[in-house]
């Protein structure tokens, strides 16, 4: 079941953008559940009033726990290993598969299964564990799907959103040889038989963490299907695995949090589980993993919270809700920015986690109309941090700065600093700016040669027959 096709790459973000705008099934699927999601958020989230007090709540809540991010971080590896969990860091990606492995390899364990967890799509665990001949099955029911096809989630929410459930039956009669249907409840009842056995055979059961209490030890993870439950309890060790900045200092920072999630990302009042989980089973407790470890990955977090303004970025608790109100997510989906976070969020945070210089056209991929801006739970300034990777990306390489971004200057061309350099120029001096305004309105029926590629997706710039100081010369000339 693991994947073995070709994945898109985010440097090559424009080639795939064309492709998703040209797969017109895709356009339809996407445009269909945006506009259910739109709606469902609309309809329970009525009260404006309640929204932005609960808003203003939940971004102090996320500032405050990041201001003390450290400190907070040192407190709750102390209250878990209090609960007799194992604490692991992790800078990057392969540090975290390789402490991963080694718990499975002390268990001789060959099989694991995973409760939905972006983080391990993050530094692609699946992969990692299949090279060292370890099995690893997705039990959350979207991410099952993407799996089985060979592909990545779409959405940080609902991975296989843009699979349609013709396409979803056809896939599962090729690979577990289940009836065709249309009926989505069958297609649900099949994969919940398929998996039944992967949680009482697993050695190990992985799972993410939505919030982490710094002053209690627990491990929040909030879930609709029940599976995060059993990826828990039924196998004898759990792994848990988040990044660094999920921590939050107390227990009742997340009623507040918890309110907002699940409204924003699907238009749930609630989710069905919401897990609160405090460390191994206990000798007096009937479930629950003999074994608990938990992983704590940086992977380029600490860059961004070395930053005031970057530093926000890291507030956000993974609700997609600003994915579903994108209007370039909405037209390209998920696959076509090549990252594990795609989309406003994604076009912010993965410059951090893979550097300027893989993902320097994913912050140009934003018409910013705040969209994004508005339905953030945590108030995240989205269209700012893009402004702000923008420059960065043009940034010289050799410019001094005090807080520097990996891959900066990764979109800096000569070329583009010399036409600054002349339109500098041209516009610093008045002889140089009334020479260049005679010149296009003289010439202006050539103005497409001269666009290049902007004409390619734009209409034709078309300069004016004169130019703003010769029609104020005329209305001078016409009154005296």
């Amino acid at each position: 079941m693991q994947p073995q096709t070709v994945h898109f790459i985010p440097e090559t973000f424009k080639q795939n953008a064309r492709t998703a705008l040209a797969d017109t099934p895709l356009r339809k699927s996407l445009r269909t559940a945006m506009d259910m999601l739109m709606t469902r958020r609309k309809n329970v989230l009525s009260n404006e009033q309640e929204l932005q007090l609960l808003r203003d709540l939940c971004e102090h809540i996320r500032k405050r726990s990041l201001s003390r991010l450290p400190e907070l971080l040192e407190q709750l590896e102390s209250n878990l290993q209090k609960l007799g969990v194992k604490v692991h860091w992790a800078e990057t990606p392969l540090e975290a598969c390789q402490i991963i492995h080694g718990i499975m390899q002390e268990k001789n364990g060959k099989l694991m299964v995973k409760g939905k967890s972006m983080v391990s799509e993050e530094i692609e665990l699946n992969h990692y564990l299949a090279d060292q001949n370890i099995q690893a099955i997705e039990s959350d029911l979207g991410e099952y799907i993407v799996q089985m096809a060979g592909e990545k989630p779409t959405h940080i929410v609902m991975p296989a959103i843009h699979k349609t459930k013709q396409q979803v039956s056809e896939l599962f009669h090729q690979q577990i040889g289940t009836e065709l249907t249309d009926d989505v409840d069958k297609l649900t009842g099949f994969a919940r038989m398929a998996l039944r056995d992967i949680y009482r055979t697993a050695d190990v059961g992985l799972s993410g963490v939505n919030f982490a209490v710094a002053e209690t030890g627990t491990l929040c993870l909030v879930e609709n299907e029940g599976n995060g439950r059993l990826s828990t309890t039924v196998p004898p060790v759990h792994i848990a695995i988040t990044g660094i900045e999920k921590v939050v200092a107390k227990l009742s920072d997340i009623p507040p949090l918890y309110s907002l999630l699940p409204r924003s990302a699907i238009g749930q009042p609630i989710t069905t589980y919401f897990n609160m989980i405090t460390g191994p089973r206990r000798c007096e407790e009937l479930d629950g993993p003999q074994e608990m470890h938990l992983v704590l990955l940086d992977n380029g977090r600490s860059q961004a919270y070395a930053e005031d303004q970057m530093r926000q970025t890291l507030q956000c608790i993974r609700c997609g809700a600003c994915m579903n109100h994108c209007p370039v997510y909405t037209r390209i989906g998920g696959a076509a920015y090549g990252t594990t976070y795609p989309g406003p969020i994604g076009e912010i945070l993965s410059p951090h986690l893979l550097g300027l210089d893989k993902t320097r056209d994913l912050p140009t991929a934003c018409s910013m109309c705040g969209a994004c801006v508005e339905v953030c739970p945590v108030r995240i300034p989205i269209t700012e941090q893009m402004q702000r990777l923008r420059v960065e990306a043009q940034r010289s390489p050799d410019e001094t700065v005090s807080h520097p971004i990996k891959g900066q200057g990764a979109s800096h061309s000569f070329g583009e600093e010399l036409a600054w350099r002349v339109f500098d120029g041209i516009f610093s001096g008045k002889k140089s700016y009334r020479a260049l305004g005679w010149t296009v309105t003289k010439f202006r029926g050539l103005t497409p040669a001269w666009q290049l590629d902007w004409t390619k997706f734009r209409t034709p710039m078309k300069p004016a027959e004169k130019t703003l100081h010769q029609l104020i010369a005329e209305k001078q000339q016409k009154k005296s």
